[in-house]
């Protein structure tokens, strides 16, 4: 998701920046009693970086993991399913009203942690460690025991990428 941030000058002159949000990176992380967990710098650096101060947390639709949106990430695809879905379709609102109502607004606190509900950290099976895994604009946070999990088996991975990457592309001297 793009955002502006605004940069001031010495001259007090200002103008804003495109800010690509993208996390990236895998990173092993441990969750107190209370259900508190440092968000890695590296994801803090990037929110900080876009001017996002709140994330939204949702259960994933299809993995049994979380996920967590920078709040103007979650604007827009909230934006975006709004308009695709009718509110005069009785089964379109109750897919609306599953999906915006299993969220949770989250900060961190001054310490650069986030706290997690119980009840979320349940229906993702994580108890004392979490992985978090960079998707871009979002960041998930999956069972630290599920390793292999959110990930395809190396081989599989190449010929999937090959052929999605090969689609369309130009012809190579090593394709042709």
């Amino acid at each position: 998701m793009w955002g502006k941030i605004c940069i001031f000058d010495n001259k007090y002159r200002y103008a804003y920046k495109e800010v690509h949000m993208r996390f990236l990176g895998n990173i092993e992380a441990k969750i107190d009693a209370k259900g508190r967990v440092f968000l890695p710098a590296t994801f803090r650096k990037v929110l900080q970086a876009a001017g996002e101060e709140s994330l939204v947390l949702r259960k994933d639709v299809f993995q049994s993991c979380l996920t967590l949106y920078p709040e103007s990430v979650w604007n827009a695809q909230l934006d975006t399913l709004r308009r695709r879905l009718s509110r005069w379709n009785a089964q379109e609102q109750l897919i609306f009203r599953q999906f915006v109502s299993d969220v949770e607004l989250l900060s961190l606190d001054a310490n650069g942690r986030l706290l997690i509900p119980k009840r979320y950290l349940k229906m993702a099976n994580i108890e004392q460690a979490v992985k978090f895994i960079g998707m871009d604009d979002t960041i998930e946070m999956w069972c630290n025991d599920v390793t292999e999990k959110p990930f395809m088996q190396p081989e599989e991975f190449g010929k999937a990428l090959q052929e999605i990457m090969s689609k369309g592309a130009e012809p190579t001297k090593e394709t042709e």
